[in-house]
């Protein structure tokens, strides 16, 4: 376009002046000298990685495509709240957190993050009328009593048919009235591995039961013992219903089931594990939802929506509880049933997991069928509905709170893998159902199993660790750590070994790291290096910057690769590994801008994952034990610190200048100070070649551990070699002890048997035998290699001897 317009210009201009002059000529010389040049698009060299997530509806990565450009409509299936919060948790909601801290401070996604918290449920009914039964049972056992321990026994007998029989082969199974004589039989199949193994395979919640059981004989042959001898108090009668609670708990609520009539008795329960939960999930780091629902607060919802799935065709009502027709759908044109999981339709074991505890399939058409609303039994809380008193099936909570907030599609829902069948895929289908439409969710992604030591872990088989257990033993960032160096949908084994080599190496890295990187930028600010005339910006410089571009297109690669998070930790590694190879080059200057730019990338990928602590100004990924009011430590004791090493260096290299033996004791006050004084306050002194120490902030116990570790070593190696001279001086001193005898004396008793020899020469050496026979020449050739042998062993002995002598004259 400009250069049109500039052309039309001239031509006008020359035309409206009839004179052709040199002064049009010019003009015209001019105006085409301010055109600029043609500029050409230059050729892609490198293609930009996009994202591709591993799609559970395709088993395979596929691009990330959002429906409305940057926003992200996201749904996660939240906790069903009737217990601790357990590792399970950790492992699901922590790398869930992590991918969504990746979509929003990394890609820059808009997200609207939706969590849903299951209130009511089979596994809620039932805990919250347990806890109930259990605490007035507790209350009504005032001594013991043998009505108490017949009630107590009756249970017991009827846990272990069963429960515990679950497990046992047929042969051994007990009959009514034979538990108590059967069991010394089963506990010795319980600690047969192969025998317990058989057992689990029939029941793999064996080992539990059989636990449970095995506690509450214990305590309940003790309660029998102490009402024989007149001991009923009241603390003995809560020990045997305490040892006895899982026993006792299935049995009150098979009897008194009905009795619980209090809805706040099931609100309570749930709301008090919620709070906990997300109690939990901030010790973990893990971000609050932007929209939390809760199933209790979208009843009327629930209803609506199932009405619509039986307008549509899809479900049918049976005595009070409406089903979702399975068949119906599935052989519609325009549905498919069971899309992630499409080979576990016939799984009639899932399918009744899914369906809980609590339910009722004699209404059903078909085994695959499953309840959108259940009809409430008593001792069950209920709502009101065109069918009669229910409550909201398992499934169809998380399609209505889902379309409340999203309407008839999201972009991703989110999950652990073990929901995929039967919960995800009726999700799928009921939401289907409903919105007529072919595709609800466009990415579904499951989080990987968590294993404990090799086995599954499980609340229901009570082998679970929880958050607050793991949480003492172990920082919420390193287990974050732990389910970064592992891909988010794979099974994760964790174990002690894991967490105390790995990671905490992993972290110790990076701590290290930073800890070295701000040591060396607060010298440089310190000592306000002034220009000495030429750059430090050479070869190594431009090759640790070619690294530092090289791992963020590293990085972003393994990131866009479904996220990639275990490569990612390696490209920050590989980095790392560099620069301090970098820094430790001797005969070199080191750029500080360049370290402190590659050090504040790999701090801000570390806290894009969630792994920052403190203030997120600071190079690296902060510390967990930061001061309370968010101080900087560093910021606030650098100035005094920089004040006591400036002292202390100028101590140091006084006392090397001088070479003064006098002047060894200002170093070692020196290293005093270094040893000793700032290692309760958390500053490590490096020594350097310059002769200007590095000053580091690290925590006081990890200085005084490291103390300990070098002073135990020094003590260890000091001892070793002090048993390697002891032993050293034990064996000359043994081979000086054989020189005692003279050579004259070694063929005369005492030193050879009596009769061994009758003559010798007048070295002392044996000529003839005990009988008088001559001696043979062998037999004088060994003895005379024996005699000098023995002389010069003799000479060393003599020449101790005086040493001995004139040490104790001495």
């Amino acid at each position: 376009m400009i250069r049109t317009s500039v052309n039309i210009i001239v031509r006008s201009r020359y035309r409206a002046s009839a004179p052709r002059n040199r002064s049009v000529n010019t003009l015209t010389d001019a105006v085409m000298s301010l055109q600029q040049p043609a500029w050409h698009l230059p050729p892609r060299q490198l293609d930009q990685p996009v994202l591709k997530i591993f799609n559970s509806l395709t088993k395979t990565k596929t691009e990330f495509i959002p429906n409305d450009g940057s926003h992200v409509k996201w749904y996660n299936c939240g906790p069903t709240v009737y217990d601790a919060s357990h590792m399970g948790h950790a492992r699901n909601y922590v790398t869930q957190d992590i991918l969504r801290r990746i979509m929003t401070d990394y890609f820059g996604y808009d997200v609207h993050f939706v969590m849903n918290v299951t209130d009511i449920d089979d596994k809620i009914i039932v805990r919250a009328r347990q806890n109930h039964l259990f605490s007035q049972f507790r209350k009504s056992a005032t001594n013991l009593s043998a009505d108490l321990l017949s009630q107590v026994s009756e249970a017991w007998g009827s846990y272990v048919r069963e429960n515990v029989s679950k497990g046992l082969p047929d042969e051994e199974k007990p009959s009514r009235g034979e538990e108590e004589t059967r069991w010394p039989r089963i506990a010795e199949l319980a600690r047969d591995q192969n025998h317990k193994l058989e057992c689990l395979k029939r029941d793999e919640k064996f080992d539990m039961h059989f636990t449970a059981a095995n506690r509450s004989l214990a305590a309940l042959e003790a309660a029998r013992h102490a009402l024989s001898v007149d001991q009923s108090s009241g603390n003995t009668a809560l020990r045997l219903i305490d040892e006895s609670r899982d026993i006792l708990a299935s049995a009150l609520d098979k009897k008194l089931k009905d009795t619980v009539t209090d809805p706040s008795i099931f609100r309570s329960l749930a709301a008090y594990w919620e709070s906990q939960f997300f109690k939990d999930m901030e010790r973990l780091h893990v971000r609050y939802p932007d929209t939390v629902t809760r199933v209790t607060e979208y009843v009327p919802e629930v209803v609506e929506f199932v009405q619509g799935i039986i307008k549509n065709g899809y479900g049918y009502e049976s005595e009070g509880s409406v089903y979702f027709d399975t068949g119906a759908f599935d052989s519609s044109d325009r549905h498919d049933y069971a899309k992630l999981e499409p080979w576990s339709k016939g799984n009639r074991e899932l399918l009744a997991e899914g369906e809980g505890v609590l339910s009722s399939t004699s209404g059903q058409r078909s085994a695959s069928d499953f309840a959108l609303w259940k009809a409430s039994k008593p001792g069950e809380p209920s709502w009101s509905s065109p069918w009669g008193p229910g409550r909201p099936g398992w499934h169809i909570e998380c399609s209505v709170m889902a379309s409340a907030i999203f309407g008839d599609s999201m972009d991703i829902h989110s999950g652990g893998i073990d929901l995929a069948f039967p919960h995800h895929d009726n999700e799928i289908a009921q939401s289907e159902a409903y919105h007529e439409c072919g595709a609800w969710v466009n990415y579904f992604i499951h989080t990987g199993h968590l294993h404990i030591e090799g086995l599954k872990m499980s609340k229901s088989l009570k082998n679970f660790i929880t958050i607050d257990e793991i949480l003492q033993r172990f920082t919420a960032r390193q287990l974050r750590l732990a389910f970064l160096s592992q891909l988010w949908n794979a099974k994760i084994d964790f174990s002690d070994s894991m967490m105390t080599g790995e990671v905490k190496s992993l972290e110790a890295t990076f701590n290290n790291f930073f800890t070295n990187v701000r040591a060396i930028i607060n010298q440089a600010r310190a000592h306000d290096d002034q220009s000495i005339g030429e750059h430090s910006y050479n070869e190594a410089e431009r090759e640790l910057m070619k690294s530092l571009y090289a791992s963020k297109s590293a990085f972003r690669a393994a990131i866009c690769d479904s996220f990639n998070t275990p490569e990612a930790l390696k490209v920050m590694r590989v980095l790392v590994s560099r620069i301090n190879i970098y820094i430790n080059s001797p005969g070199r200057k080191t750029n500080v801008s360049v370290v402190e730019q590659c050090a504040r990338w790999i701090g801000e990928m570390l806290r894009m994952f969630g792994l920052g602590e403190g203030q997120t100004s600071e190079i690296g990924w902060g510390q967990e034990d930061e001061g309370a009011g968010g101080v900087n430590r560093e910021e606030t004791l650098m100035p005094y610190l920089r004040i006591l090493s400036s002292f202390r260096d100028g101590v140091r290299q006084l006392a090397i200048a001088k070479n003064d033996n006098a002047l060894k004791e200002i170093l070692k006050l020196c290293d005093k100070l270094r040893d000793d004084d700032l290692v309760s306050l958390g500053v490590a002194l490096d020594d350097q070649e310059d002769g200007k120490a590095l000053v580091k902030l690290v925590s006081p116990a990890e200085l005084m551990k490291a103390r300990e570790e070098k002073r135990l070593k020094l003590n260890a190696q000091a001892a070793k070699k002090a048993a390697a001279d002891e032993e050293a001086r034990q064996k000359r001193l043994a081979k000086i002890e054989k020189g005692r005898v003279p050579p004259e004396e070694m063929f005369r008793p005492p030193n050879v048997p009596e009769g061994a020899y009758s003559q010798w020469d007048e070295h002392g050496l044996p000529t003839a035998t005990g009988s008088g026979e001559e001696l043979s020449k062998n037999k004088q050739k060994n003895a005379r290699k024996d005699w000098d042998t023995q002389r010069k062993l003799h000479e060393v002995f003599l020449v101790w001897k005086k040493e001995q002598e004139s040490g104790l004259g001495s």
